[in-house]
């Protein structure tokens, strides 16, 4: 008999509450609820709705009743804060706010970039936590403020009343250190951040606490990258990964961290994974850019889009991880000025956006492999990208290596196998895990022209 597990999948974009059902070695998902997702402009700061997306979780819960436990996941970095009554007290600052620009030299001068990689492990990006709390303290509810609340343990706080960080998603704040996996004591004192306003550590498989009707809520790899790695079936240990979605985030999976001053300067990051595994990664751009394309054309039909950059030859490039790109607005026309272009058809900007994603994830994967020593025999695309035909196919060119494409759901279920081996319905190490799901989820190989 199925057993039936609600995984919360929270993005920039959008969101999905899901039932997965374990029966067995298998699992199968069911969307019971979908709601979009974007910032929204409140007085010059952008903000997440997330009073409103819970409430949609909720919507969502209502439908699995049946659920044995719950787990969420969300996006990494961001945050509330809540008051000594628990309250929140203002809508989650977006880490796309450009509010960290004005204090980043300033928590430099605090703490070396070199120190810092050395304690945390993490690439430098300039909407980390560390800095959006540096720029946070600048500001009138900082006094207020009782408790930095991730994300996804926001929402298990809100369903339970119990304060927790799950591991994974600590992990892309800064503030960890990355060989005890605990808050560390020595930036958060050179930051003047008090340890107490960050709530305990804990692995994912913890039960955080109980709804009102007694389901457990277990924390799983609760940044969605976890989460999505957790879901790659991978039969064997040599593979790089793409979770390819609003961001693309590409790397490896290894044991232990890689805190070589040569990682630091290639800007390589080293998250915690499930089960203790290091997700060896890089930001590189994402869907992100065609997403705002599309809003500005006031297209829905990527298909017919793709279809015809196919036949485009291309060869036109832009680079994806330019900081320039990460505020929305205007995207065709900065992209076509990075091409340095007067203008170009929307079919060319898709071309020049698959073509330089392409490029970024081959240069990505090579340069894990040269940094670990670890070799690569095959590139997994999970996430909305890997539906994305024509840019598997340019992957697996650029990179000159098979490209296994799918499972899309890889957070979701990567969420649920973590629950239900917490319940003992899918009980394994990791590998074991993955080889079942490989077992039951369809996968596209592409192999280089």
């Amino acid at each position: 008999m199925a057993r039936t597990f609600a995984a919360v999948d929270l993005g920039a974009s959008g969101g999905r509450v899901i039932a997965g059902r374990v029966d067995g070695g298998t699992v199968s998902l069911d969307v019971v609820h979908r709601f979009p997702n974007a910032v929204v402009d409140t007085g010059g700061t952008l903000r997440w709705d997330f009073s409103g997306l819970y409430r949609q979780v909720l919507a969502g819960l209502e439908r699995i009743p049946e659920a044995e436990s719950i787990g969420i996941a969300t996006w990494g970095v961001d945050y509330g804060l809540l008051d000594a009554e628990g309250r929140l007290l203002s809508e989650p600052v977006a880490y796309r706010d450009g509010r960290t620009a004005a204090v980043i030299d300033e928590v430099h001068a605090l703490i070396p970039p070199p120190r810092l990689y050395a304690i945390n492990g993490l690439q430098f990006l300039p909407f980390n936590t560390l800095y959006q709390l540096q720029a946070e303290k600048r500001g009138p509810l900082w006094r207020q403020a009782a408790h930095v609340v991730l994300l996804p343990d926001l929402i298990a706080y809100w369903l339970t009343g119990a304060l927790g960080s799950e591991l994974t998603n600590a992990s892309t704040t800064g503030l960890l250190d990355v060989r005890s996996r605990d808050w560390s004591g020595q930036i958060l004192d050179r930051l003047g951040v008090d340890r107490n306003l960050l709530p305990p550590v804990e692995p994912p498989g913890t039960i955080r606490g109980r709804t009102k009707t007694g389901t457990p809520v277990v924390t799983v790899g609760s940044h969605d990258t976890a989460s999505a790695v957790m879901g790659v079936p991978a039969a064997a240990s040599s593979f790089a990964y793409v979770v390819s979605g609003t961001w693309s985030l590409v790397g490896l999976e290894l044991s232990e961290p890689v805190l070589t001053d040569e990682a630091r300067r290639a800007n390589f990051t080293n998250e915690v994974g499930v089960d203790g595994r290091i997700r060896f990664l890089r930001n590189v751009g994402g869907l992100w850019l065609l997403q705002e394309c599309l809003r500005a054309w006031g297209r829905d039909d990527l298909d017919r889009l793709l279809e015809a950059a196919a036949r485009l030859p291309g060869g036109v490039y832009i680079d994806v991880d330019d900081p320039a790109f990460i505020p929305p607005g205007r995207m065709p026309e900065r992209i076509a000025d990075a091409a340095g272009k007067a203008a170009m058809s929307p079919e060319e900007i898709v071309r020049c956006v698959l073509d330089s994603l392409a490029r970024g994830y081959a240069a990505t994967v090579q340069r894990a492999a040269e940094l670990s020593g670890r070799p690569v025999e095959v590139v997994h695309v999970v996430g909305g990208g890997s539906m994305n035909t024509l840019l598997c196919q340019l992957t697996a060119d650029a990179v000159g290596l098979p490209v296994l494409a799918g499972p899309v759901e890889a957070t979701a279920l990567g969420n649920v196998l973590v629950q239900a081996r917490a319940a003992g319905a899918m009980p394994g190490s990791l590998e074991e895990l993955r080889s079942r799901l490989a077992a039951c989820v369809p996968l596209r190989r592409v192999d280089p022209r």
